[in-house]
């Protein structure tokens, strides 16, 4: 009886079954996670920034005599000093007379830097600036025509160049020109106190009113 029974109802057990195993399979086929696509993007090589120029000082010319050991023309990088010039032509000679011109100066291009010997008459001044234009004489500047230094418009440090002229001294000629309106005359300078007979003999050829 049990044989004809499932003889009977076999092709229907076997629906059920394979609908059993469908919808199961089904149920796992459905509750797997989802796997989202990766999408890969290529990523485009940034052009690196090129780096702006960099533009180096020139270097500073400076003609060196006198006193030295090897007069000669010199080259020297911005912010240079005077004393840089003369350790570069060699040092001091033995009848050098450091004590007339300032060391600490910085050098400017085309200068010509003069050591004073001990004793030396009329020696030319110790700083020499290059040679200005022309056209730029007589405006205000404190230089006149042959480099000469006009005390009646020179910097301090244009006075300090000078012999027996410090800084000290170089203001105390500002302030009395200032006060007077003027020199009038390059003796006139001798009224200035610390500039006596001998430092004016030591700077009258350097210096002008014009």
């Amino acid at each position: 009886m049990n044989s004809s029974w499932l003889d009977r109802y076999r092709h229907v057990i076997f629906i059920g079954l394979l609908f059993i195993a469908v919808t199961g399979a089904g149920i796992f086929y459905f509750r797997q996670p989802t796997q989202e696509t990766v999408e890969i993007i290529p990523v485009e090589p940034t052009a690196s920034p090129t780096p702006s120029p960099t533009v180096t000082p020139g270097l500073v010319r400076v003609y060196v005599t006198g006193a030295v050991e090897s007069p000669d023309v010199y080259f020297f990088p911005p912010g240079s000093i005077i004393k840089d010039a003369v350790l570069a032509a060699g040092g001091l000679t033995s009848d050098a007379d450091p004590e007339r011109f300032n060391q600490a100066l910085e050098l400017k291009d085309q200068q010509h830097i003069h050591v004073p010997r001990l004793g030396e008459e009329n020696p030319p001044p110790p700083v020499q600036n290059a040679p200005v234009n022309d056209s730029k004489r007589g405006e205000g500047g404190s230089e006149s025509a042959g480099g000469l230094i006009n005390i009646n418009s020179a910097t301090l440090e244009q006075l300090d160049t000078l012999p027996g002229i410090g800084p000290a001294i170089g203001q105390r000629v500002i302030d009395y020109r200032e006060k007077i309106g003027g020199f009038e005359s390059i003796e006139e300078i001798t009224q200035v106190s610390g500039i006596g007979e001998a430092t004016f003999a030591k700077i009258k050829d350097s210096i002008t009113v014009d």
